[in-house]
């Protein structure tokens, strides 16, 4: 079988779909040997494997021998096809779409083909201290009054110092095409967690309340959002991660969402990686 293509079991999925996602995209095709469109859409799917170069990796799903795989994904008919990055499914198709229509999906999802010897991209530059970077912005944005985007740069920035309410004002006035930018987003749900805590009690009041009763899910999402604010990411995600564990459907979804906004807010990777392969093994249980 081609480098990029594989089949996958229960035993593999968390190690070769959900693991490997948070390192490139994965194709998941769930198919049959009955299935005739499966049958003109895999080879497809494969040919586009090998031509992409390991721009994705093609994960084969038998659903007659891994029924608990399909069962969690809810696949009601086949061939369908999910392409899972970081863990989580973030687009897919039900039939056999032919190749020309296949590219495009691939193409919205920002999946490029990598062309043979190309060079491994530059390891990003460390992080500018975000107070230096306040002052260097306010300047930059004082300078270049025409470029909106200096504006979201600085929101960032003053977030990270702590200056919420004046980070509010300027994501509110950034224009349409920004105010959707995945960045904005971020800031956005960074926003989020902080307006939580705008009544909630201290975290020493609600680290007793847990104490006293680990089901207070709702003390353990304030505590959860205390300790993302003051920084303690892992300490946060712990807090999400136990409240995912004892009620998934808490608050119609408010662990799971809470998870996915505090993955936008962290930037250590590792950390964010090793949480969300945990809800998706969680959620696939």
């Amino acid at each position: 079988m081609a480098t990029h293509v594989l089949d996958v079991s229960m035993t593999t999925f968390e190690s070769e779909v959900l693991q490997a996602s948070m390192q490139g995209p994965v194709l998941v095709d769930f198919w049959a040997e009955w299935c005739a469109p499966c049958k003109s859409l895999t080879p497809v799917l494969e040919k586009l494997a090998a031509e992409f170069n390991g721009a994705f990796t093609l994960a084969k799903v038998n659903t007659e021998s891994e029924p608990e795989i399909a069962q969690a994904f809810q696949i009601r008919s086949i061939p369908t096809v999910y392409l899972i990055r970081n863990g989580q499914p973030v687009d897919g198709f039900q039939g056999a779409l032919p190749e020309g229509q296949l590219r495009e999906f691939l193409a919205r999802n920002g999946v490029d083909p990598i062309a043979a010897g190309d060079d491994e991209p530059a390891a990003p530059a460390p992080p500018a201290d975000p107070h230096e970077e306040v002052v260097r912005l306010r300047k930059l944005v004082e300078s270049e009054t025409d470029k909106p985007a200096h504006r979201l740069d600085l929101a960032l920035a003053l977030l990270k110092t702590g200056a919420a309410q004046e980070a509010e004002t300027l994501l509110d006035a950034l224009p349409a095409n920004l105010a959707t930018d995945d960045r904005a987003v971020q800031a956005r749900a960074r926003l989020g967690f902080a307006a939580l805590l705008k009544d909630a009690p201290p975290p020493a009041t609600l680290e007793q309340a847990v104490a006293a009763n680990p089901a207070d899910l709702h003390a353990r999402h304030l505590l959860g959002a205390h300790k993302l604010v003051s920084g303690d990411a892992e300490g946060a995600l712990e807090q999400f991660m136990e409240i995912l564990r004892r009620d998934r459907q808490f608050e119609d979804g408010l662990p799971r969402k809470s998870l996915i906004d505090a993955f936008r807010v962290i930037e250590d990777d590792d950390l964010v990686g090793k949480y969300r392969r945990q809800m998706s093994a969680l959620l696939l249980s």
